[in-house]
């Protein structure tokens, strides 16, 4: 995410003081399901045989750490996040040999990548931190699109609004009692989780996320929903003939 926007600044912050006990709560309150869903993003980043693939806001790099165990010869990926402590986090993960991830302290408002640089991207449980009530929204929208290649594939797994209104009330309720207080309880973090289940319970739903996407310039976005529409996986792609290889 952005590491020198003044308006990231509280979640930079926010993000380096929870670390420790970020996996296990995202394990805890998920039932694991957030590893299945990553999964499933890493498969469809993985699906036309990319080059290079980035892992955009990796905190401590689980998406990353399921792209590389999909990963054929040759294909790189890239991890950034503007947390150093996620990062350091994330980098003991991978410990097996064969695991090519290059881990980078970077701004989603403005990454280290040359324009065109990556053949897919994927970001897991971060896309709403990017584009809800933020300011700096359409900046990073913008910055994904430019490093993504022609033809390349944005891949986005968050959760979303959904339509019913009996689940959606038992969804906000959900993440009001246990994620706000009782994961702020267990990682000591209140304010923090306050803000992740706000976030959460506040986000665009899964139609309205493809309509931002396609006004910020990307091309053919489709989704599907999961859980009864608690959390979706976009694809959405950049305008071009794309440089994949088919699988």
């Amino acid at each position: 995410m952005a590491a020198d926007s003044r308006a990231a600044r509280p979640l930079q912050k926010m993000f380096s003081e929870v670390p420790a006990t970020y996996d296990l709560i995202n394990r805890l309150f998920t039932l694991r399901l957030d590893q299945a869903w990553r999964k499933i993003a890493a498969k469809e980043c993985m699906r036309e045989n990319p080059r290079l693939v980035l892992d955009l806001c990796t905190g401590t790099g689980d998406l990353a750490l399921s792209m590389a165990g999909q990963a054929r010869p040759g294909m790189h990926i890239a991890a950034v996040d503007f947390s150093l402590p996620m990062l350091l986090e994330g980098r003991l993960k991978f410990v097996a040999p064969g695991q090519r991830v290059g881990f980078v302290l970077g701004d989603v408002g403005k990454l280290p990548f040359r324009e065109g640089s990556f053949d897919a991207i994927g970001i897991a449980f971060a896309f709403r931190n990017l584009v809800y009530k933020n300011r700096e929204r359409d900046k990073y929208l913008s910055e994904i699109l430019r490093v993504l290649s022609p033809g390349g594939k944005l891949v986005i797994v968050e959760t979303s609004r959904p339509r019913s209104p009996l689940v959606r009330l038992l969804f906000h309720w959900y993440m009001r009692t246990a994620v706000s207080f009782l994961a702020g309880l267990i990682s000591g973090r209140g304010a923090a989780y306050k803000y992740l289940a706000h976030s959460a319970i506040n986000f665009y739903s899964s139609g309205d996320l493809s309509d931002l996407l396609e006004s910020a310039g990307f091309r053919r976005v489709q989704y599907r929903t999961f859980l009864f529409g608690v959390c979706a996986l976009h694809l959405a792609y950049r305008e071009g003939p794309g440089n994949m290889e088919n699988s």
